[in-house]
């Protein structure tokens, strides 16, 4: 796969060398070729290197993270560069970002997105737990009350705040078993209903 992170290291290496170079053979170059070659190559190092720095930004903006949806009930999800799946759902008519996480049980919503969600479970509302990777967290069920995945709609859907830090919203099986089909081929998570 193309990386244009690797490639603009590559690009920053490459014009190092060249001004190494023009550095060995200044005294045959003379001033003026040495002076033009020299800029050449930094304004190529300079882009190089800032391509580089800001290629997460890059990334992020320039991959489409949202569901493919079609009227038969079906839902394809493209796998991002990072190997995970993501899909946009609008939780009572607030988008929020998912990865899909066949690993987890239910529907885990950072503190972040529970807010702008309009869920507010307080201080008081952690009072479960769930085990993770990284152990325990306290968690506070709630009630979504509109969820809408593409053209399919659900009320009433249970879902965890998690009470620990947490990047990303998770859509776990409590969801996903909501489909009758899930299956992954050619970089296609497909959700059928």
């Amino acid at each position: 796969m193309f990386d244009l992170q690797s490639v603009s290291l590559e690009l920053a290496a490459i014009a190092g060398a060249g001004l190494l170079m023009l550095f060995v053979f200044r005294k045959r170059l003379g001033a003026v070729n040495l002076a033009r070659h020299s800029a050449n190559i930094v304004i190529l190092l300079v882009g190089a290197l800032f391509v580089s720095a800001i290629w997460s930004d890059i990334r992020d903006q320039s991959f489409n993270r949202q569901a493919v949806f079609d009227d038969s009930g079906q839902i394809s999800l493209p796998r991002d560069p990072d190997g995970h799946y993501y899909a946009t759902l609008i939780i009572n008519d607030v988008p929020v970002e998912f990865v899909v996480d066949t690993g987890a049980t239910s529907v885990v919503l950072t503190r972040e997105d529970a807010m702008r969600a309009g869920v507010d479970p307080g201080e008081q509302g952690f009072y479960s737990e769930a085990r993770t990777a990284n152990g325990s967290v306290a968690t506070a069920p709630i009630v979504l009350t509109q969820v809408q995945f593409g053209s399919i709609s659900d009320k009433r859907v249970r879902a965890f705040v998690n009470g620990g830090e947490m990047h990303t919203s998770l859509l776990g099986m409590s969801y996903l078993n909501r489909f009758d089909k899930i299956e992954i081929a050619g970089g296609q998570l497909v959700l059928t209903r």
